[in-house]
């Protein structure tokens, strides 16, 4: 199993494909254990991928203590550093692209070109949907109350209209086979506190690497006025919008090869 030493972490990862390096972070509560993650799509094809549970997480460490979002972009320095690295292209996705945002503020020697997608910067930016708040809800029911939310185009009529499909979409939304694990949870609870606190609004003029930023017009988590807000304020940052919600990478089949082609510097 890899596993990196980064400060008091033991941080697990993966490393697949050949190519420019990329650094790809993943969103709350990412764990490389699920399926289909970033490795069963197009990225390993174009880069030297490498992507990480991020901590508190997954089969990375769950140290009991407060996270700061800081410390989340260290540990993405600190793992790039592990693995021989001393930068990369980063793609930054949802808490990700919170974390991503840290990283090319606090690192920014280490981040060649960045992709933000469906995040946010806090404070006077804005903020995304705030799961600390809905903490208490779990399984099913978690999932229903975030679908419209998700994707507003599945509201309750669509819910109604598409029964079948939207059942379905439930079912592949509760499904986590690893929420019961020792410190899971803590470490789950640990990210949102972290999250809640993200605000790198007055700062984003310090990212200066070539920026990406995408969301999806339906996405209800980082709505795309708050993320319109974030592009305008990362130097020559360019803003693209995509068919889909908070899953739009997935939702529009535009949106991959438009982050493949940024990132390689292709017209």
């Amino acid at each position: 199993m890899p596993i990196a030493k980064v400060g008091d972490l033991d941080v697990y990862y993966e490393r697949r494909g050949q190519g420019p390096r990329l650094l790809f972070i993943s969103g709350t509560a990412g764990d490389l254990r699920m399926k289909p993650n970033v490795f069963d799509g197009p990225l390993p094809k174009h880069f030297d991928l490498l992507a990480y549970d991020q901590r508190g997480l997954g089969q990375t460490s769950k140290p009991d203590r407060p996270y700061s979002m800081a410390e989340y972009g260290a540990d993405a320095a600190g793992l790039m550093e592990a693995v021989g690295w001393g930068s990369a292209l980063v793609i930054g996705v949802s808490f990700g692209g919170m974390v991503a945002q840290e990283l090319a503020i606090n690192h920014p020697h280490m981040v060649e070109g960045l992709v933000l997608a469906c995040t946010t910067p806090g404070g006077a930016g804005g903020s995304s949907f705030p799961f600390h708040e809905i903490e208490h809800l779990t399984g099913e029911t978690r999932a229903r109350h975030m679908m419209p939310i998700s994707d507003t185009r599945y509201d309750e009529a669509w819910a109604k209209a598409h029964s079948e499909q939207y059942e379905s979409m439930i079912a592949f939304a509760s499904n986590d086979p690893y929420a019961d694990e020792p410190g899971m949870a803590m470490g789950r609870h640990r990210q949102l506190e972290a999250r809640a606190k993200h605000d790198t609004w007055d700062r984003l003029d310090q990212i200066r690497c070539p920026t990406l930023v995408c969301a999806g017009r339906y996405d209800g988590i980082a709505p795309q006025a708050t993320v319109a807000k974030m592009a305008n304020r990362i130097r020559g940052a360019e803003l693209r919008l995509f068919e889909g919600g908070h899953m739009f990478m997935i939702q529009d089949r535009d949106a991959f090869p438009a982050m493949i082609h940024f990132l390689k510097g292709e017209e």
